[in-house]
């Protein structure tokens, strides 16, 4: 079996939910030894997040959220409500090469888990901190979940119809693209504590980080003051760029067309209908100027096959066309699944579960799935035992009083 690549680091991971989480979950994937820490007093939010698998009966090791997030790593539990539990977390930290967390301003601090208490311990700590607006500035204290950050981005306000309310995906985007920019900073941190012995503090706005979705409109503003307006699938300067409704229930396919050469193709492919040599359509500033009504035309052509044949049709000419996916329809799809985009896993509680696996395909030192997820405290007598060399006896006695808890 091939080394990966980050063998030989060690990450403590006090995530929460998605952002850090997901962080620690790229690093696993590589093969860093991940040690999430987590309390029965308060388990990570995942824990009580559906889907419960398989039957959709709730319990800390069923969800199907957690166990996507936290895979390949060692769990534990640790109360840092107590003295010594704040201690057992320090010594998690001498050991480790890097941190996460991804709480609101203020929470590590009151632990006393704060980067200036913890490089005390560990002077080449890589400490990242993801929290949601900032960690200074007038915001830093405000209450805040993912999905409002959507609106707060700007991406809501250019999302949805014209006539219609801001739009979300309902999708907390905010986390994993702070989790995928912490991934890189960590590393990059990292690599520079290896060659000079000297740790760093990382801190990441989750707010900030949303907002490099959309740099077209930022760009509009900054340069031509102008506002961007929601305009549903369709494009800036692309048409026709929609979503067509095809045979079927509520089956679509999508449609991108870049220039003439591509849109004469989408006509050959249409059989070359009387409407598509109209003049109003022969430039691409025409078609984009009269969408609605192309798009009515093009609608009226793709309604009579199934998403699937207008997306064989297309892309034989060289259109960009792909059927709109459910979740089910992922899953299900034949290229993802021909590629190993999928992986099955033996869970004690949940049975065999698929998930999506190790996104990067690295031909020397690739990333796999070595373990799923852990359940509540399995890992505490292996990482408290045997990497901190604590005895037997003590264990059991800070499990009695509820420190390792």
């Amino acid at each position: 079996m091939k080394s990966m690549a980050l063998e030989g680091l060690t990450i403590a991971d006090f995530g929460w939910v998605w952002a850090a989480p997901h962080l620690g979950r790229l690093l696993a994937d590589m093969g860093a030894r991940v040690i999430k820490i987590e309390s029965q007093a308060r388990m990570d939010g995942t824990r009580s997040l559906p889907p419960f698998l398989p039957d959709q009966v709730p319990g800390p090791n069923r969800s199907g959220y957690h166990g996507w997030l936290n895979r390949n790593k060692l769990g534990v539990t640790l109360n840092l409500t107590t003295p010594r539990g704040v201690d057992l977390a320090k010594d998690i930290i001498k050991i480790s090469d890097g941190m996460m967390e991804n709480y609101s301003v203020g929470v590590m601090e009151r632990f006393g888990l704060d980067y200036e208490s913890v490089k005390r311990v560990n002077p080449k700590i890589v400490y990242v901190s993801l929290s949601p607006l900032g960690t200074n500035g007038p915001f830093k204290d405000y209450v805040m979940y993912g999905r409002p950050q959507v609106y707060m981005s700007g991406l809501a306000n250019i999302s949805g119809y014209p006539d219609s309310a801001p739009s979300s995906t309902g999708v907390s985007w905010g986390d994993p693209v702070a989790a995928n920019h912490g991934a890189f900073a960590m590393l990059s941190a990292i690599h520079h504590s290896s060659k000079t012995g000297v740790g760093q503090y990382v801190e990441l706005s989750q707010w900030e980080g949303l907002i490099g979705f959309i740099p077209e409109a930022v760009l509009d503003y900054t340069l031509n003051k102008r506002v961007r307006v929601r305009q549903a699938n369709r494009h800036e300067f692309m048409a026709p760029h929609n979503a067509y409704a095809c045979q079927g229930d509520l089956k679509w396919v999508t449609i991108a067309v870049a220039n003439d050469e591509e849109w004469h193709s989408l006509c050959s492919a249409m059989g070359s209908p009387e409407w598509a040599k109209d003049e109003k359509f022969a430039g691409g500033y025409g078609r984009w100027q009269h969408q609605e009504e192309l798009d009515g035309h093009i609608e009226q052509w793709t309604m009579n096959y199934t998403p699937e044949e207008v997306t064989e049709m297309l892309q034989k000419v060289g259109v960009a066309a792909f059927p709109v996916l459910s979740n089910r329809g992922l899953v299900e799809d034949h290229h993802l699944n021909d590629r190993g985009f999928f992986e099955e896993w033996d869970h004690p509680e949940i049975g065999r579960q698929k998930y999506d696996g190790v996104l990067w395909k690295m031909s020397k030192t690739p990333g796999r799935i070595n373990r799923r997820a852990p359940l509540v405290g399995e890992h505490n007598h292996y990482v408290f035992g045997e990497l901190l060399g604590l005895p037997q006896e003590e264990i059991d006695r800070l499990v009695e009083e509820k420190v390792i808890y």
